[in-house]
């Protein structure tokens, strides 16, 4: 079979990453590659599902939480960490 050289560009600390774990599952970047492409045709797709970076619904309600404190006229703030700990301590 002939073979094509393709040229990519990708980050190099990316290009890292995929190496070492690549590596990990016995491939090299070719390998990877390749068998990426043979399943995006047998598939007729890409073979993963590509999509924001949707909070899940636990996320999202920590964040609507924060929120109303937020709009809460009463609550008491902290410039720091150690400021809250320092009031926790005095109340035991």
């Amino acid at each position: 079979m002939a073979t094509s050289n393709i040229t990519i560009r990708i980050d190099e600390e990316l290009k890292k990453q995929a190496d070492e774990l690549f590596a990990d599952l016995g491939f090299n970047m070719t390998t990877a590659l390749t068998a990426f492409v043979k399943q995006a045709v047998r598939e007729q797709r890409i073979p993963f599902i590509i999509s924001r970076n949707v909070p899940n619904q636990e996320t999202m309600q920590a964040i609507e939480e924060i929120q109303k404190l937020k709009k809460e006229p009463n609550k008491k703030t902290y410039s720091s960490f150690s400021e809250l700990l320092e009031e926790v301590e005095n109340e035991i």
